[in-house]
């Protein structure tokens, strides 16, 4: 079993804070789980676009309000409290926070937390190595 807090996390390598956004996180593929779970915060204001080419994602809002627009094709969709969107088809998107937004984001495969969006907004796959002596 894995316990952790938010607390914990802060201020640690599995702690990413950029001009946008905040992530924290909580399970990583040193888990060895078969998928991640951060929780992210939004600036209100800001423009994000990303495009998880690699990875699918699903994102639960847990506080604050904003849109997301499908890139592909032009649908805008408003997020609040109790949304989730699921990007199942590796969908380019923009995230537009008009408030604070606290989300919690699932992804798989796992990201390792060494990942960085390149100029697309996508994170490389990078796995994790195997423990010498791990068959």
């Amino acid at each position: 079993m894995i316990v952790r807090t938010i607390d914990e996390i802060t201020g640690t390598d599995a702690d990413i804070v950029t001009e946008n956004w905040r992530s924290r996180r909580i399970v990583l593929a040193r888990d060895k789980v078969g998928f991640s779970v951060h929780e992210t915060i939004l600036e209100p204001g800001t423009i994000n676009d990303f495009w998880y080419a690699n990875h699918i994602e699903a994102v639960f809002i847990v506080e604050g309000e904003g849109e997301i627009t499908d890139l592909a094709t032009g649908d805008v969709h408003a997020l609040a409290p109790g949304s989730l969107y699921l990007l199942n088809d590796h969908d380019r998107h923009q995230l537009r926070p008009r408030t604070r937004m606290k989300t919690v984001c699932v992804f798989n495969p796992p990201v390792t937390g060494r990942e960085v969006h390149d100029e697309n907004g996508v994170y490389p796959l990078v796995v994790e190595e195997e423990e010498e002596g791990a068959a």
